[in-house]
């Protein structure tokens, strides 16, 4: 470890991570998630009559989960009880369920149940949750980062509100991270700021945490802790992120991404690998260069071959695994695969199309013969009624009404004359 470094890790040591020390007092001081909790917002209405239910938070890294949950328990006279799922087990899930039927029984106070990375539980673990949540002994507040959906027990999240946090927006960052500068007594370029905020993609946590770095390696360097007020440059950022920040600023940031995808667009492979060789040299994320390609995928290539969002979702998937500098072999894989594949836009036109349908205001009901049927009376109320079997006709294929009647007739999907679209035929 450097001189520099070690000194910082000192200054850090001393005093609280700067995320914990501009966490939020009130739902007034959260930045974001105004959807869920700005004036009038769902969630905080809830918050402020004292009526949160047990609920799921889930949303990307740094979007505010556990601070949202401490500041909705300090909403209630509910007692507060905080376990990780990450080092729980089920003896500490049934002893805070205990103490929660004490504290209820002996006091009259209800408990608040907060489980950091709720996905994490195994089955067993969830299982011992749900007759608590069910019969009300606590209110839980779970925070995941993955899909609720695959990784929470389904009768757990039947029993729980969901509630989804939004990466926060280059803005949201900006406040925090001017926020963060004020708390540290230091100032920093405006080229630094925005390098941060691009690099950071909505994770309040590692925005914050950069600036603490590069205020405490500035202040380790002696010429400039005796020459007034920190100012922090470019070059702070790259030392703060070991090098994990672009160099070359934000406006070459979105420049280059969008030459990237315009030269696999394009079909250019070599063009598509220097601009993807050029960020990750420049300290890009690779998951943000992952993330662009799965994208891209679909709405440029889709069906005219299958196999591109394959190629690409297991780079993204190698990404995490394997991490660089290996994992830039696995990036220029499917760059090269994808620049080489036949091209569509047919998917995302489809797709803007049915959307307007969707939104248009026409009268959208379900076809009565393509309404449930699997349930006592549904036949007195014609559901299901003239429905075709399509595996009873030797087609396999049955032309009927699978539309509301006003939207039927409108094309979405028209397939190119590319690639795998182009051979196929209409059933």
């Amino acid at each position: 470890m450097s001189l520099f470094a070690d000194a910082a890790q000192r200054n850090l040591q001393r005093q609280a991570p700067l995320a914990a020390r501009l966490r939020p007092r009130t739902l007034d001081e959260v930045v974001g998630q105004e959807h869920l909790v700005g004036p009038g917002a769902p969630l905080r209405r809830l918050a402020e009559s004292d009526r949160v239910g047990s609920a799921i938070l889930w949303g990307p890294a740094g979007t505010g989960k556990t601070t949202l949950a401490r500041l909705l328990a300090s909403t209630t006279a509910k007692h507060l009880v905080t376990l990780s799922a990450t080092a729980a087990g089920v003896k500490d899930v049934r002893e805070a369920l205990a103490e929660a039927e004490r504290r209820l029984g002996e006091r009259g106070q209800g408990t608040m149940l907060f489980v950091d990375e709720v996905h994490r539980f195994n089955k067993s673990q969830q299982d011992v949750l749900l007759p608590a949540v069910e019969d009300g002994l606590v209110v839980l507040i779970g925070a995941t980062t993955e899909n609720p959906f695959f990784e929470v027990n389904p009768p757990l999240l039947s029993r729980s509100s969901l509630w989804r946090l939004r990466p926060l927006s280059a803005e949201d960052i900006r406040i925090l991270i001017g926020r963060g500068l004020a708390e540290e007594g230091a100032s920093a370029d405006d080229d630094a700021v925005e390098a941060v905020v691009a690099a950071c993609e909505g994770d309040a946590r590692a925005a914050l945490t950069t600036i603490e770095v590069a205020v405490a390696l500035a202040r380790a360097d002696e010429e400039r802790a005796g020459a007034g007020p920190i100012v922090l440059t470019m070059d702070d950022m790259v030392r703060a992120r070991d090098g994990r920040l672009f160099h070359q600023g934000a406006d070459e940031h979105y420049d280059q991404i969008s030459a990237l995808i315009k030269s696999v667009r394009g079909s250019d492979p070599d063009a598509g690998l220097y601009w993807m060789a050029r960020m990750i040299e420049g300290g890009e994320d690779p998951r943000f260069l992952a993330r662009r390609l799965v994208i891209l995928a679909s709405e440029d290539i889709g069906l005219a071959d299958p196999q591109a969002l394959l190629i690409a979702e297991a780079a993204a998937r190698a990404v995490e695994y394997v991490g660089l500098p290996e994992a830039a072999l696995n990036l220029a894989e499917a760059v090269l695969y994808l620049s080489r594949a036949p091209k569509s836009n047919a998917v995302i036109v489809a797709l803007g199309r049915a959307q307007e349908d969707v939104r248009s205001g026409l009268p959208q009901e379900v076809p009565n013969h393509l309404r449930d049927s699997h349930y006592k009376a549904a036949a007195s109320l014609g559901h299901g009624e003239g429905y075709v079997y399509p595996h009873g006709d030797p087609s396999g294929a049955v032309g009927q009404q699978y539309r509301p009647e006003a939207l039927e007739g409108h094309v979405y999907y028209e397939p190119s004359p590319h690639g795998a679209e182009g051979r196929e035929v209409d059933p």
